[in-house]
């Protein structure tokens, strides 16, 4: 597989949207057209009659097809479909904090919604992200079910060293650098590690992911980055030599802080 021509999906179909949405139900095991597009909505797509022509004026798709085919090559990735969407640029969260671009990866699809105001530098930062997670989702065999806030940060955290160690700090999300190294290693010690353990379907999980009710904000994704970055730098290896090791290693787990 490779980037899907959704373009030419959205310039046949742009005042039939849900026929658009309806080409992505065999992608998705026993969900229907409705439950998908509902979800992807949340995500940042935006099937909008104006979004969809200022997207399908773009050479997006041929960023992504050559850098999918890099990444594939250098990191010995999966070969997936990945299927790009105009995002909504309406959403003023969305715009303010991520420039109207956001990714959704499954361990075997990607999606990205994408604006034409989105920069070559944009989109390859987004793709390394969401493409890492997939490399991560496919060699390291826990069930996404069965993941953990330390699986989620630490997946969290490999995707966005991987942007930083291809791209620089410059092209990393808006939260990071949010706090130094040693706030980061309190919010480590006293809030994530003692909820480590928590599953994914627990909602303490995105609270403490997100930063919600009164924890700091971002800080499961923050803590993620300094981890893993930690790890990096000690061990002095690349993303790619991480993505089949264990979460507990790569947080290093009981060991004491040097």
């Amino acid at each position: 597989m490779s980037v899907i021509r959704t373009d030419r999906w959205l310039e046949k179909n742009y005042k039939h949207p849900m026929k658009v949405i309806k080409q992505l139900e065999k992608t998705f095991s026993g969900v229907d057209a409705a439950d998908i597009y509902a979800h992807l909505t949340q995500f940042g797509l935006s099937l909008e009659p104006k979004h969809i022509k200022q997207l399908t004026e773009t050479n997006h798709w041929k960023i992504v097809e050559k850098d999918y085919n890099y990444l594939k090559e250098i990191w010995k990735g999966p070969n997936i479909p990945i299927f790009i969407f105009p995002s909504n640029a309406a959403n003023r969260k969305l715009k303010q904090d991520y420039n109207s671009k956001a990714g959704l990866t499954f361990k075997d699809k990607i999606f990205l919604f994408l604006a034409e105001i989105n920069t070559e530098s944009e989109i390859k930062a987004l793709f390394t992200h969401e493409y890492n997670h997939t490399c991560r989702l496919n060699r390291y065999p826990k069930q996404e079910q069965a993941y953990t806030l330390l699986d989620t940060i630490i997946l969290e955290g490999l995707a966005e060293n991987a942007v930083r160690e291809r791209l620089g700090d410059e092209h990393t999300a808006i939260y990071t650098g949010s706090y130094n190294d040693e706030e980061l290693k309190q919010m480590w010690e006293k809030i994530i590690m003692p909820n480590h353990h928590v599953l994914k379907s627990d909602r303490k999980h995105q609270q403490l992911l997100y930063g919600f009710h009164f924890y700091p904000k971002m800080a499961g994704y923050c803590v993620g980055d300094y981890l893993v970055r930690k790890y990096m730098n000690k061990h002095k290896v690349l993303t790619k030599d991480l993505f089949h090791l264990k979460t507990e290693d790569i947080a290093e787990l009981g060991k004491v802080e040097e």
